[in-house]
């Protein structure tokens, strides 16, 4: 049944990761990967506050986890695309742009992380 938790999770992710980018990409067009950078720094807050939440209040059922964490987080977050964007900007000489977007996504993802870690304590308090 796990693996349905998961596969269930991993679905909305994934179309909600579709979703964002394809917004992000009609709004700002697709010089620069907001959506990509939107999602993963999104994705580093959700994971900080949701899995905070969970481990610390443990008000929930061990498949919230499952759905939300591996299966949710793990189908909207996109390291592989991330990589790749990165590499594709600094290949066509963006290096600017490429520096930016792994030093970016690095650093206010940990700091998203961490924002998200807080604020679930925070609640708890």
């Amino acid at each position: 049944m796990d693996y349905i938790w998961v596969g269930v999770g991993g679905s909305a992710g994934a179309i909600a990761r579709f979703a964002m980018t394809r917004y992000a990409v009609g709004r700002f067009g697709d010089a620069y990967p907001w959506g990509t950078f939107a999602i993963n720094l999104l994705g580093a807050f959700l994971i900080g506050l949701i899995l905070t939440w969970l481990t610390e209040r443990a008000i929930a059922a061990p498949e919230a986890r499952l759905v939300l964490v591996v299966g949710f987080l793990g189908g909207y977050t996109t390291f592989s695309s991330y990589t790749f964007e990165a590499v594709a900007m600094a290949q066509r000489g963006a290096w600017p742009g490429a520096v930016s977007y792994v030093l970016g996504s690095n650093v206010l993802g940990l700091t998203a992380c961490a924002a998200g870690i807080v604020l679930a304590r925070q609640l708890h308090a």
